[in-house]
């Protein structure tokens, strides 16, 4: 038979002290509160006190700066970064710099997108909502709304003659389609 270290088992008085983090602007006690978002620390004496903070430090770490490649926006090296949603590449100029290189960009670059149909003042440009899925708007925005889910193509419409149409990827090839909900126009597939 085995002996059991009971010292393993006895309650220690520091063990039960409770260790908890204070809030750096009013000096109470920071407690978990959860939202939709997740979990998070929150100053006990909310609404007086409104310090939160991320349960979870997701600091960047950088990992090779780029020499060759220079930022678009400051012309400071590129650097890989690893962070909260993976690695990237970023600024080194951050926070200065908020720049952050895009699988998209070059593709967007080769290919101009057509000047916004509505108001006639602003392109439209390539988006990306939460969820990763790229739609299309007007750079205008707030003051011009226009959005649409699909590529734009700069063709006129043959039948109503709106001065674009939207690339449709179908099963039996892409389709250009007029986006005008009185219109819906079709062109024949390619492949």
């Amino acid at each position: 038979m085995s002996k059991i270290d009971h010292s393993l088992f006895s309650a220690d008085k520091h063990a039960l002290e409770k260790e908890y983090e204070i809030c750096p602007q009013c000096g109470s006690e920071l407690v978990i509160r959860n939202s939709k978002s997740g979990p998070f620390l929150g100053c006990a004496s909310y609404p007086k006190c409104d310090f939160i903070r991320p349960l979870a430090h997701h600091d960047s770490n950088e990992i090779k700066i780029l020499e060759d490649s220079a930022c678009p926006q400051c012309t400071k090296p590129l650097v890989v970064k690893n962070g909260r949603y993976g690695m990237f590449i970023g600024c080194t100029g951050y926070p200065e710099c908020h720049y952050i290189a895009n699988e998209d960009d070059e593709k967007q670059n080769e290919e101009a997108l057509p000047p916004c149909p509505k108001c006639k003042k602003g392109h439209l440009v390539a988006r990306s909502n939460k969820f990763g899925k790229t739609f299309y708007s007007c750079d205008s925005y707030p003051s011009c709304k226009y959005t649409l889910n699909n590529k734009p193509i700069a063709i006129p419409c043959p039948e109503c003659d709106w001065p674009l149409v939207i690339e449709k990827k179908m099963s039996n090839g892409t389709v250009l389609q007029c986006p005008q909900k009185s219109c819906m126009h079709k062109l024949a597939p390619t492949k």
